[in-house]
């Protein structure tokens, strides 16, 4: 009599095993799933609505969601790996960044180390709620 654990399955119901099996996971391979640990790249959860904004532009909003009042910054008139606070009393807490370079945005106006801070990759980022209010940040030369 054979043994049933080394019975072979016929090809086919062996590849329906393994679809099975490999489907669920590729089906989310790629999906947003929040910001990566060690930061940047966050993305909006699906059908959430992104705020405006222009090509190599870093656009922040005072409120999460890419709501409230908004202020651009573009590389034109930025000045590239220096500390640019944000207007006395504001802070932002979404951001989207479409500079092209890497952006560390701080929860400290003179881009202090000793709070929090976050660099967030160039390549179209958009971070619906930053996880502190930012009141600073720097552009990097890349």
């Amino acid at each position: 009599m054979r043994d049933l654990y080394t019975k072979r399955l016929p090809a086919t119901a062996a590849l329906a095993v393994l679809l099975l099996a490999v489907l669920p996971a590729a089906a989310t391979a790629g999906a947003p799933t929040g910001p990566p640990a060690g930061g940047g790249g966050a993305v909006a959860a699906p059908g959430a609505k992104l705020g405006p904004c222009g090509p190599g532009r870093l656009c922040l909003w005072s409120k999460p969601d890419f709501k409230g009042r908004t202020q651009s910054h573009e590389l034109a008139t930025t000045d590239i790996d220096s500390c640019v606070a944000l207007p006395t009393g504001t802070s932002a807490q979404s951001l989207a960044n479409r500079t092209g370079r890497p952006v560390t945005t701080y929860q400290s106006a003179e881009c202090g180390e000793t709070g929090e801070f976050e660099t967030y990759p160039g390549k179209g980022t958009w971070v619906p709620q930053t996880p502190y209010e930012v009141r600073a940040f720097k552009i990097w030369e890349r």
